[in-house]
């Protein structure tokens, strides 16, 4: 079968980028071919995205000067970014033609057997605020073979006119696998059948990982042991967590991010690596903290101990879920001052006999995804 996959894989953040890369390689281990939809929407792409980001900042958005100081500050390593990660999805990824609007697409679809989305938050809203019908595949043709495989919400709760109208989109799908146990649960709400799937960062076994960055030539060894902080949201309470709990361990503080302007937060920073030197560094960290659903994953593959600072931000559903489904609740912090929690000895064990009978079974709902038409 040919696949045409849309996900938000285009995001200056590792997560997205891993799990297309994790999505595109598990359909073609099942032996089909599959090409990733480069829909990036003009106010996404890396000149226009802090302006974007920008509107939803009042405290940036007072006036002309704090504008000016906000891009000043922000845009510059923004495109540097999105200009390592555009090279990065050159060289992963089996992309189309670039569509920069959902009329383009609807207008000149990609060819496909099989049309998915899915993998990461695609139901929830893009970087503007607003619900893309891209992501519910609202530009397939009629009468197309429409699937998700993982496909997330993001938030915990929907407001009741998206809601609605997402529940028209979505009915139309022939078949649904969603991430998270609560998007299962908002599905059956609105009479429409799924499951429970594995993110697909998860379908890859840490030694595919390894290798993913050992092929590519930016795996830079373990080194000297040391705690990694990889931090998604401003929040203050992480960075001062992670300075005690690394000085508690007696290491290092490490922090990687594809922004410059976390050098002002805890950690030694290091900018902007690879995708490959991006696993690399979580493989072999001695611990790690994290708000990053993507980063909790990976500890778990890797089994690397870690500490999960849920966010304030009403998403905490994707990583709880992944903890009750692992069994590993107890290493989300509850107490700020409870840097003992860092280095708490953790038992994989049961977390990967979990994933690994997951994993067989997500691999086996792709399959029917993909040919159950």
């Amino acid at each position: 079968m040919k696949v045409s996959l849309i996900t938000r894989h285009a995001a200056i953040n590792y997560g997205s980028l891993l799990q297309t890369i994790a999505t595109q390689r598990s359909i073609e281990s099942l032996g089909h071919e599959c090409s990733v939809i480069d829909y990036v929407r003009t106010d996404e792409d890396i000149w226009t995205i802090e302006k974007t980001l920008l509107e939803s900042k009042p405290e940036w958005n007072g006036s002309a000067l704090k504008r000016f100081l906000y891009l000043a500050m922000r845009q510059p390593s923004s495109v540097i970014a999105g200009k390592r990660f555009k090279a990065e999805r050159e060289r992963y990824l089996s992309l189309t033609r670039r569509y920069s609007s959902y009329d383009d697409l609807v207008g000149d679809p990609p060819e496909a057997d099989v049309f998915m989305t899915g993998s990461d938050q695609v139901w929830g809203p893009v970087a503007g605020g607003v619900y893309d019908p891209a992501y519910m595949l609202g530009f397939a043709p009629e009468g197309a073979h429409k699937v998700a495989y993982a496909a997330s919400f993001g938030k915990n709760r929907l407001d009741d006119d998206v809601a609605w109208a997402m529940r028209e989109r979505l009915a139309s799908f022939d078949a649904i696998s969603v991430r998270e146990d609560i998007a299962v649960e908002q599905l059956r709400k609105w009479g429409i059948p799924s499951e429970q799937v594995l993110d697909p960062t998860l379908l890859l076994s840490a030694d595919e990982w390894r290798a993913l960055s050992m092929e590519s030539g930016d795996s830079s060894g373990s080194g000297s042991p040391y705690a990694l902080i990889y931090q998604i949201h401003n929040d203050r309470l992480l960075s001062s967590y992670a300075e005690r709990a690394a000085e508690y361990l007696g290491l290092p503080l490490v922090r990687v991010s594809p922004y410059l302007h976390q050098i002002s937060r805890s950690g030694k920073l290091r900018f902007l690596p690879s995708a490959g030197s991006f696993i690399d560094l979580l493989a072999n960290a001695s611990c790690l903290i994290t708000d990053s659903f993507h980063g909790t994953a990976f500890a778990i593959s890797f089994n690397v101990p870690f500490v999960e600072v849920l966010p304030n931000t009403g998403t905490t559903g994707r990583a709880m879920s992944l903890l009750r489904m692992t069994g590993l609740q107890d290493r989300v912090l509850a107490d700020p001052d409870d840097v003992a929690l860092a280095g708490a000895t953790v038992d994989f064990g049961k977390a990967n006999r979990i994933l690994v009978e997951h994993r067989v079974r997500s691999l086996s709902v792709m399959k029917g995804l993909i040919e159950g038409c």
